[in-house]
């Protein structure tokens, strides 16, 4: 959610009503929707161990616990780690599945191979780089467990500002093929590709399954604010084209998962 980083990274507490309103609306109700069905999809039946790395207000967290992991979460930013605490406090029936701590994803105190899930969404894109925060990530997940990373797609550069009619910086980026701009919190955020996150995830000895990419055909409505009805059809509507190209190429975000093999 927010960036569990080094001092540099925003605080997102700043930004607080700014993100929750994102969160609240169309536009990121998708980008919730869309990466925990599909964690929940590749966790399957069985309860499993979560690690949620800048959880910020504990969305994510909410939604793994809801389905009978047990979750932890960890926050740089101490308002919105309060901000996740005080959600998880009024569904006391999944309180005790939740743990939350204040934490930095280069310093993360937890033992090798101790999650059967690790969860980074929103974070990485604030950082100078991925590869740290890859490796950092990726040698929490256990035999048979999942890395889930949420980040900004550098191949979509632009495709928001043109969709939006500001045509001199989408111009300009897709011209330039920069990997950083700036987004609807005016905050800078920096794009990765879906292949360089596929061989990090290697690198770190994982093997990675289908990426996707979010908000596809949504992203420039920013105020959005949809029917139930039309937000469920278009919601069918991105999950189909998520993981299909040449739909998924354009989707602000990527999401790529990889997975661990389980050893004999």
């Amino acid at each position: 959610m927010t960036a569990a980083s080094s001092s540099t990274a925003p605080d997102f507490a700043t930004v607080g009503s700014g993100y929750a309103a994102y969160s609240g609306g169309g536009r990121g109700r998708l980008r919730h929707d869309i990466t925990a069905r599909r964690v929940l999809a590749e966790l399957g039946e069985r309860s499993a161990r979560v690690l949620d790395v800048g959880c910020g207000d504990g969305e994510m967290v909410l939604r793994l616990a809801a389905a009978g992991h047990h979750v932890s979460g960890v926050e740089k930013s101490p308002g919105m780690l309060e901000a996740a605490a005080k959600r998880v406090a009024i569904v006391p029936e999944i309180a005790e599945r939740v743990t939350l701590s204040e934490g930095d994803i280069y310093t993360l105190p937890f033992d090798d191979a101790a999650f059967d899930a690790v969860v980074c969404h929103g974070v990485v894109m604030y950082l100078a780089d991925s590869v740290a925060p890859v490796a950092h990530l990726a040698r929490l997940v256990a035999d048979g467990g999942i890395l889930s990373v949420l980040t900004k797609n550098r191949l979509a550069v632009g495709v928001r500002e043109a969709l939006s009619g500001d045509y001199a910086s989408a111009r300009a980026q897709i011209e330039s093929g920069q990997a950083a701009s700036v987004g609807n919190l005016g905050i800078t955020t920096r794009g990765d590709t879906p292949d360089h996150l596929d061989s990090l995830a290697r690198a770190n000895g994982l093997t990675p399954l289908p990426w996707q990419g979010v908000r596809i055909f949504h992203d420039h409505r920013t105020d959005w604010k949809p029917t139930e009805e039309e937000y469920q059809a278009a919601f069918e509507t991105e999950w189909a084209a998520s993981r299909r190209s040449p739909y998924r190429e354009l989707g602000r975000l990527v999401h790529a998962v990889a997975r661990r093999e389980a050893t004999a």
